[in-house]
C-alpha cells in the first residue's frame, strides 16, 4: 500500500505518522514543494540564539499536540509558559488585560480599571439568529463597536490576521456563540464555573519549530522537498502525481491520496477529480502576515518589560499587531538569552494589508521598533533582528465557511483513496490541524480496507 500525501506542513507531517501508525507495512511518501518541511513552525537565529520565528506554542488543553510531541520522541522537553498575563496598547498605554471569553469581559469592574474601553459596556439580550454572521455584527449588536474594536479585534486578529467584521461566528468565534443571549452575563457565568484543567499552553525547550523534523523521523515515511505535484491524477488503478519542474517530470503512483496543502493548492489538483470541493476550496482567502524578532540590550528598556506582551487593536492604527517577550514568557528563551539581553518578537500584518508588507525588511523594522519607542520607550539599536515572512500563510474562515467545508468534505468523500486536511478547513491551531490529519489518516486507512474486501 503506498499512499502520497501532498503537502510537508504539519498537517501533512502528522498525517505521516497517523498512517504509519495504523499501518506500518505501508509505504508513505510526502512531497513538499518548498525547500523546507513544517509550513509555518520554523526556527531562526536571533543574536547567536535559536528560536521559533514562526508558530511558538500550541493549545495544551487539547491533546492532540502534545499527544503528537510524544510519539516524536519530543515528551521531555514540553514546556509551559512561565508567564501569561498579556495587555492592550490602546488610548496612549499599555493596558492590563481583563478576564475575558475571547474578548468578551467577564468582569465588568477589572475591565473599568483598565480604561480600555470609554464606558462601562451594557449589554442588549438577543436571541442568536440561526444563520451564520460575522463576529463583529454579533457582538456589537449586544456589547457594542468598543468591545469589538479594543478586545475582540486584536485577539482574532492574532489567531487568524483577520478581521470581526469578515470572519465567521460559527467557525471562528464559536466560544462567543456559546455565552448565551446575554453576552455579559454568559462570560461572567463561564469564568465564575471555569475549573483550572493546567495551563493554556505549551512549547518546546528550543522551540516548537523542532516539530516537524521529530514527526517526520518518527513517521518513517519519505520526504521529498522541492517536490511541486502539478497534476493529480485518478486512475483504475489508483492515483498518479505528476512531480517535479517541467523540464524534469516524474511520475509517482499511489493507492491513496492525502491533500494537506493550502487552499489555492488543494482546488488547482483537485479540479477534475473533485470539482465541487475545488471550486469551494478555492473560495478561501488566504492572510499574509510577517513575523520581527528583536534581541536588545535589556538598557534599552526603560524598565524591565511585564508581562508575555500586548496585543494592539487595528482602530489605533499601528503597524505591529502584536508584541512577544520571549525572554519573559519561555524561561529556557530567558537563560539562554542571559540577564542583559531581552528577546521579543512583533507580528505584522491582517488581511488586506498588502501595502504595508510589501515594505523591505529594514522598513519593517523600523517601523516595529518606532512603534514600541512609543509603547513602551524603546531606544536605541538591536543587538539582532530579523524579518519572517508569512505569504498566503493564515486562511480567513470568513461568514459561511463552515458551510464551504461541509460541502468539500461531501464531494471528496466520494472519491475513494482521497482525503484533505490542513488550516483551512476546521480550526487553525496546531492540535486542530494534527486533529484534521488524523481524521483523514483514520479515513484513507478505512477506504483501503474496504477497497481490499
Amino acid at each position: 500500500m503506498r499512499v502520497a500525501i501532498i503537502g510537508g506542513g504539519i498537517g501533512g507531517l502528522a498525517a505521516a505518522q497517523a498512517v504509519a501508525s495504523a499501518a506500518p507495512d505501508a509505504e508513505i511518501v510526502v512531497l513538499e514543494g518548498s525547500d523546507r518541511i513544517g509550513g509555518k513552525l520554523r526556527l531562526g537565529e536571533i543574536g547567536g540564539l535559536t528560536v521559533d520565528v514562526g508558530a511558538e506554542a500550541i493549545l495544551a488543553r487539547r491533546p492532540e499536540g502534545t499527544a503528537l510531541i510524544a510519539a516524536a520522541g519530543l515528551a521531555d522537553r514540553l514546556v509551559h509558559p512561565a508567564m501569561m498575563t498579556a495587555g492592550i496598547w490602546t488610548h496612549g498605554a499599555v493596558r492590563p488585560m481583563p478576564p475575558t471569553v475571547m474578548g468578551i469581559p467577564a468582569d465588568l469592574d477589572a475591565l473599568e480599571a483598565t480604561g480600555i474601553v470609554a464606558e462601562r459596556p451594557r449589554s442588549v439580550a438577543l436571541a442568536r439568529p440561526l444563520a451564520d454572521m460575522a463576529v463583529a455584527d454579533f457582538i456589537g449588536e449586544r456589547v457594542g463597536s468598543d468591545i469589538v474594536d479594543r478586545l475582540v479585534e486584536p485577539l482574532l486578529g492574532g489567531v487568524y490576521a483577520g478581521h470581526a467584521s469578515e470572519l465567521s461566528l460559527d467557525a471562528a468565534a464559536p466560544q462567543i456563540a456559546a455565552l448565551g443571549d446575554d453576552l455579559l452575563a454568559g462570560a461572567a457565568k463561564a469564568r465564575a464555573a471555569a475549573v483550572d484543567s493546567g495551563p493554556v499552553f505549551a512549547g518546546l525547550v528550543g522551540g516548537i519549530g523542532q516539530l516537524p523534523e521529530a514527526v517526520a523521523r518518527a513517521s518513517g515515511a519519505e520526504i521529498r522537498t522541492n517536490a511541486t505535484v502539478r497534476q493529480l491524477t485518478r486512475t483504475d488503478e489508483g492515483w498518479e502525481l505528476v512531480v517535479g519542474p517541467t523540464t524534469a517530470v516524474e511520475v509517482i503512483h499511489a493507492d491513496a491520496v492525502i491533500m494537506a496543502a493550502p487552499a489555492p493548492a488543494a482546488a488547482r489538483l483537485l479540479a477534475d477529480v473533485a470539482p465541487e470541493a475545488a471550486f469551494a476550496l478555492a473560495a478561501i482567502d488566504y492572510a499574509s502576515m510577517a513575523v520581527l524578532t528583536f534581541a536588545v540590550p535589556r538598557s534599552a528598556f526603560p524598565k524591565a518589560p511585564e508581562g508575555s506582551g500586548f496585543l494592539v487593536p487595528p482602530v489605533d492604527g499601528k503597524s505591529i499587531k502584536a508584541v512577544t517577550y520571549s525572554s519573559n514568557k519561555w524561561e529556557w528563551v530567558g537563560r539562554e538569552a542571559g540577564r542583559e539581553t531581552i528577546v521579543f518578537r512583533c507580528s505584522i500584518g491582517r488581511a488586506h494589508e498588502t501595502e504595508l508588507l510589501q515594505r523591505d525588511d529594514a522598513e519593517l523594522i523600523d517601523l516595529a521598533l518606532s512603534d514600541l519607542g512609543e509603547a513602551v520607550g524603546l531606544t536605541g539599536d538591536p543587538i539582532d533582528a530579523c524579518v519572517t515572512r508569512w505569504g498566503g500563510g493564515l486562511p480567513q474562515y470568513t461568514v459561511g465557511h463552515l458551510t464551504r467545508i461541509a460541502s468539500i468534505e461531501a464531494d471528496i468523500a466520494t472519491v475513494p483513496g482521497l482525503e484533505v486536511c490542513g488550516a483551512a478547513y476546521r480550526g487553525v491551531g496546531i492540535p486542530a490541524v494534527i486533529a484534521s490529519a488524523q481524521g483523514a489518516a483514520a479515513r484513507i486507512i478505512s477506504d483501503l480496507d474496504s477497497m481490499k474486501l
